[in-house]
């Protein structure tokens, strides 16, 4: 037992250097918190977070000129009334188009009885 002892050591002490480099590279690439594999999370996360910020910056420079726009043109408050709420003037009437399908089955219903009764 103590000639394998002893060959292990000798070993050992013969690649001490290189195991040492192992065991640190391994600790510093692998181990460690601030390891290269967190440093391709985190720069993973910084584009996606980059990205974020490109497009809250595009809605914010959207949401400015909409804004201008409403403060030189009163037609422009008007037509986003119109647009966005279906807001209407006294004289008008608005219809609201929805391709939507109905869900129910009494709701179907109705739209069978009533496309039956116009085909008479």
């Amino acid at each position: 037992m103590s000639n394998k002892l002893l060959n292990v050591l000798g070993i050992i002490a013969h690649y001490k250097y290189l195991i040492t480099v192992i065991i640190g590279v391994v600790l510093v690439g692998f181990v460690d918190e601030n390891s290269f594999l967190q440093r391709v999370k985190y720069d993973l996360h910084i584009s996606q977070l980059k990205a974020e910020i490109k497009k809250y910056e595009q809605q914010n420079d959207r949401a400015t000129a909409e804004l201008r726009a409403l403060r030189k043109d009163p037609r422009t408050i008007e037509r986003i009334a119109r647009e966005r709420y279906f807001m209407q003037a006294d004289d008008e009437d608005i219809f609201v188009l929805s391709t939507d399908k109905p869900e129910n089955s009494q709701d179907k219903n109705v739209e069978d009885i009533a496309s039956d009764e116009t085909a008479q």
